[in-house]
Formats: structure tokens, sequence, C-alpha cells
């Protein structure tokens, strides 16, 4: 992170506040498991308390008043960074609720399988860690018992050291999981250097791409053609599995255009929320960083000093930032900060930058980053736009809030009356809601009727034949869908698929006429002039910069094909002619920027530790995926529902 994002994040807090904050609510494992696996059961109530369960896992409960509270805290956090454009419902149009019930879910799944292998923490290990955490010391040592819960009670929302230590406890636990499944783990140093060299190495190229598409006209297939390829190439026209759906789609465009919002509430809506209208006074500053962390404070001081005198004398400050500065993140711009607006820096900082008029140097300033010396460059006066220049801006975003809401109280009102595909007819026609049946769709495909909804499709391949999905989020509104057709993997006959296999075979032949095309060509570029044998061709040569492995290359993209050939030669080399997805390309290495072993030596601790986290993070979170299928895990919809309505 550099200073910069750090100063902006941090803001007024004392240094002790984030580390808490993040520390309450980061999880400290790899949370890609989520969504998958498990068997979930659906259960009913009508009403709910704090201690009563949302979801359970394997008996350990999720009670509706953690997750509210959990809730709660990420509403909060949204709102510190977004203001008061983050409300609860927007957080339920994102569909947060889900999330953060599924990461509970996934915590308890790791603590049960913590549980199972007689994972634990101690008291004196719990004690240890609060001890040692940067949040809790001063000067080295810990700060006391007395400072450690004045700084829990300082939290938003306030955090008694049972909650806090019990959270802790919690996360230390996973962590010793993961530690004890995964530090096995090694990478080796031939590994390290040869990715590397892989990650670091670059070249600078110019290519002549020989693209399918310019040697596609002419070209015919006739229809024994394509059935003689059809048979040769079976397998490429195979489908996956399929499902069809009967759906009840609850349509927020229909809903949306039988709202009308009062003037009334345009007009509210404007005064309460005046600030999105408005651009907020704004500065725009460079400064000078000189840190005091890890030196002699007064001969920090000092030195600011004397920039200070420097920069007042008439030196360019831009000049000084660059000679003097210690914040990287805009040193080399001359200690640029760009605009930015009340609240983006720490305290001490925007006090002092906007009492500044332009052309104007502060005195040295200290914050917690060390000693700043600021010059401001311009300043921006708050805009706010008229309540008649967003007044269609405002009934358009209230009339699909209203749309949204209106939908989410018909989907909670009809839930428990669809129990099969037979009711989505009954209550789809009793309230006038669309209901409607897809064609066959593989899971990744887009649903007719729906749209794209990977919700929906996982949905439909994994629920039992007419069951009732629990209501979900698509591009045309809230939907209940029930499978009612299954179909299996399979090549279909020649006739469902001749126009592709059509398409198919014309490529591969223009593929092929570019492919001779390089052929007869190829000898002229290695022997003469790269540019001069291109234009022989008829083509352009595309110039690169220096690029690593996997960048996209101009009209060719990624390829992995290319790299290989390029990355194999000399610099002032050329390439054979080599097949890409899309036709064939001939490559000039014009230069090459190779490592040396003292790079290597210089980045392979900092790589190892990279490789090693990622390789690490797969597997824990491969065997929490297994260990998660085989637990009962069960959802209370109803008490979700009634927590976040």
């Amino acid at each position: 992170m550099t200073m910069l994002d750090r100063m902006r994040r941090h803001k007024g807090w004392l240094k002790w506040s984030l580390g808490l904050v993040v520390l309450a609510f980061i999880l400290l494992y790899v949370p890609d498991f989520l969504g998958g696996g498990g068997r979930y059961s659906l259960q009913g109530t009508d009403t709910y308390g704090l201690n009563d369960a949302i979801a359970t896992v394997e008996g350990r409960t999720i009670t509706a008043g953690e997750f509210r509270r959990t809730y709660l805290n990420q509403l909060q956090a949204y709102q510190n960074a977004y203001g008061g454009q983050m409300n609860e419902q927007l957080l339920k149009q994102l569909g947060i609720d889900q999330r953060i019930l599924q990461q509970m879910i996934d915590e308890e799944v790791a603590l049960v399988e913590a549980d199972r292998l007689d994972i634990d923490t101690t008291d004196a290990e719990l004690d240890r860690r609060i001890r040692t955490m940067p949040a809790f010391l001063e000067n080295g040592q810990f700060i006391g018992q007395q400072r450690y819960r004045q700084l829990l009670r300082m939290q938003r929302p306030p955090l008694r050291p049972e909650e806090f230590e019990a959270e802790l406890r919690r996360s230390l636990v996973i962590q010793k999981l993961r530690s004890a499944l995964t530090d096995w783990m090694r990478v080796s140093d031939a590994e390290v250097d040869a990715e590397f060299r892989t990650r670091n190495e670059k070249v600078k190229l110019e290519l002549v791409v020989f693209g399918a598409d310019r040697f596609r006209d002419g070209l015919t297939a006739s229809d024994a053609e394509v059935a003689a390829y059809y048979e040769k190439n079976k397998e490429q026209f195979r489908t996956g599995p399929k499902r069809k759906v009967k759906y009840l789609l609850i349509d927020l465009q229909a809903l949306r255009g039988k709202v009308t919002v009062p003037p009334q509430d345009a007009r509210r809506y404007y005064d309460q929320n005046v600030e999105q209208f408005s651009t907020p006074e704004q500065i725009k500053a460079s400064h000078v960083l000189v840190k005091a962390e890890g030196k002699d404070d007064a001969a920090a001081r000092k030195i600011a000093e004397d920039v200070l005198a420097k920069a007042k004398a008439g030196a360019d400050f831009a000049a000084l930032a660059r000679q003097y500065s210690e914040d990287e993140s805009n040193k080399g711009t001359g200690g640029d900060l760009g605009f930015f607006g009340r609240g983006a820096m720490v305290k001490e900082f925007e006090d002092a930058a906007f009492a500044l008029e332009p052309g104007q140097i502060s005195d040295v300033v200290k914050t917690q980053f060390g000693y700043h010396v600021i010059k401001l460059a311009e300043k921006k006066a708050t805009e706010a736009r008229t309540f008649d220049q967003v007044r269609a801006q405002i009934e358009d975003q209230l009339k699909w809030e209203r749309a949204q809401q209106q939908a989410q109280q018909i989907a909670e009102e009809i839930a428990d009356d669809l129990d099969s595909a037979a009711d989505l007819d009954t209550v789809g026609k009793a309230r006038g809601l669309t209901v409607g049946e897809s064609g066959f769709f593989e899971r990744e495909e887009p649903i007719a009727g729906l749209g794209f909804s990977p919700e929906a499709g996982a949905a439909a391949f994994q629920s039992k034949d007419g069951a009732v999905s629990d209501p979900i989020r698509t591009p045309q509104g809230i939907a209940f869908v029930a499978v009612t057709g299954r179909q299996d993997s399979q090549v279909p006959a020649l006739d469902a698929v001749k126009d592709k296999a059509r398409e198919a075979l014309l490529k591969d032949k223009s593929v092929e006429a570019a492919r001779a095309k390089a052929a007869s060509v190829a000898a002229s570029f290695k022997a003469g002039d790269f540019a001069a044998a291109a234009k022989g061709a008829g083509l352009d040569v595309k110039t690169t910069e220096l690029v690593a492995r996997g960048a996209s290359l101009p009209e060719v993209g990624v390829s992995d094909a290319v790299d290989a050939a390029v990355f194999a030669l000399p610099a002032g080399s050329v390439t054979d002619p080599v097949p890409t997805g899309n036709g064939i390309v001939i490559a000039r290495v014009v230069e090459r920027s190779d490592v040396t072993p003292q790079d290597i030596a210089q980045g392979r601790a900092a790589l190892r530790e990279q490789i090693l986290t990622e390789r690490r993070n797969r597997f824990f979170s491969a065997y929490m995926t297994k260990a998660k299928q085989k637990m009962r895990i069960e959802i209370n919809r109803d008490v979700l529902r009634q927590v976040v309505a």
C-alpha cells in the first residue's frame, strides 16, 4: 500500500483503531469455497428472536442476533467508505445479506473441521496474541488492561472484551487449522527462479499477423465436406448437461412502469441527500514527506525545516519533492497529490492544506507518517446541482428502489406457497405474475426469459425435479425456478449443428490458407528486411513495447504459443510461422530484457512467499470445499428474510 493510500484510509483514527477494525472483520482463511457443497434444508417460522437460529452447521448455531450485528457492521463499513449513498436497501439489492450469511457459515465450517481435528487455542495463546498485537503496543510495550478496554469501547460499535476475545479466539483457531493443513508445503529454489524468469523477462516485438479472416473470401464448404468434418470432429460439438425450468418472474421493469413518484417525495429525497448531487470543496496540493519512523525525530524535523526554507526562498517545489520526499507514491511526480476533498487525508494534514491559498506553502506539519511541507496549487469551490437539474434522475432512482421493494415484498408473501412446479402456475395466475418455461440450457448459459443468472443456473443444476428454488435475483427481476427437464451430455445429430459445423470447417480452411501464405514468405522475413518482407506480403508490422509473458499482443491477444516462440529466441531473431486461434503470426524479437542472477537473488524471498501463499490458499480452499460437502447445513429462510426486512 502506498503512503498516499494509507493517509487516505486512516483519516483521523488513532493508530491502533484501524488494527482493531481489520482484526474484527477480516477472515483468516481463504473463502474461495463460498457457495459450494453442503446439503441445505429450509425451515420456517413466523417470528424470530435474537437467539433464534438463522443457520446451523453440524448443530453449531448462527443466531439472528449474530447475523444482524455483522450485517449492521458491514452496512456501517460501506457507509464509512461511500457515504450516504450506501443504505440498507441498496445492500439488499446487491445481495450482501446472502454473502454475509455464506461467509458466516464458512467460518463455522472451518471451526467444525478444527474441532474434528482437535485444534484449539489456549487462554495463554490468546493472551500472548493480544499482548503482541501492534494495535495494543506503545513503544513496544503492551498498553495495559485499562487502556486495552478503553480502546475496545472506542470502536463503533463499542466492543466488550469478552466479545473481542471470543472473535479473536475463533480467528486463531482458523489460523491454526490453516497452518496445520498447509505448513508442510514448500517451494524449491529452482521453482522460484524459473517463475521469476517467467514473470520478469520481457521482449520487444515486431509482429506480422496473417489473420484467418483475410483469407476467408472465396472459400466454400459443400454438404459432403461438412458431413465428413462432423464425423471426424464429433466431440467438438458435444454439449454439456442441460436443464429446463419453469419459472415465476416478478418483473422489475413491469413494476417500475406502474410506480409514480409524487413531486414532494422527489424533493424530500433531494433535501435529505443533497450531498449526493454536490461536488464538495476540493483542493490540489503537493507535499514533501520526511518520515520520522526509524530515525531520530529531531533530525527528521530538521530535514523538513530545511526543505521549507528552500521552498520559501523560491526553489522549485516539484524538484524538492523529487529530491527529498519519502512518499514513493508521488515522489516521481513532484509530490503531486491531485485533487482531494475533506476527509481524504489525516486531520493534521487536511487542516493545514485547506487553510492555504493557491501558491502558499505551509509550515512544517507533523502527522503519524512524519513531517510534511505542503504547497497548495488550486482550489475548487463546492458545486451543487439544483433540484430541477436532477429531478428526473431522482424520480428514476426512486422508481427502481420502490419497484425493488415491491418485488421483495411480493417474493416474501408468495415464497411459502410455492412447493412444486404446479404452484408456479397457480400463484402466478392469482397474482398476475409472469410464468414461463425456458428451453434447455447449460449451466453457464443465459436462461430464456430470465437472462444470464449464475444463481438461477446453479439452482437448476442443484435442485430436485419439481422443487421450487428460493427467490433468485435475475436481470429481469426476482424469480422462482423449478426443474422440469434434464438432458445428459450428448453429441447432437448433424442436422442440429450443421451450420455450426460449416462455420468451423470454413474457419479451419481460412487458417490453413493463412498458414500456406505465411509458409511461402517465411524465408523472406528471416533473410532480409522484416518491414520490407511484410510490405511485400501486403501486411503491416505491429510493434510492441517491452512486454512480459501473458501480455495482450496487437491483433493477436494473449497467446501462449507466441510467448513460447519469442522468449526462446535471442534479440534480432525471427520466429517460424506460429499458429494462433485466429491465424498465423511471424514475430521478430527486437529487444530482450533478461533477468540477472542478482535480480533473482533479490526477488527470490518475496516471490517464494507469494507462490507459497497462492498454493496454500488453493489447497486450503479445495480441502474446505470437500469438508463442507460432508456437513449438514441448514438455513432458516424465514428468519433471514425477517432479519433483513
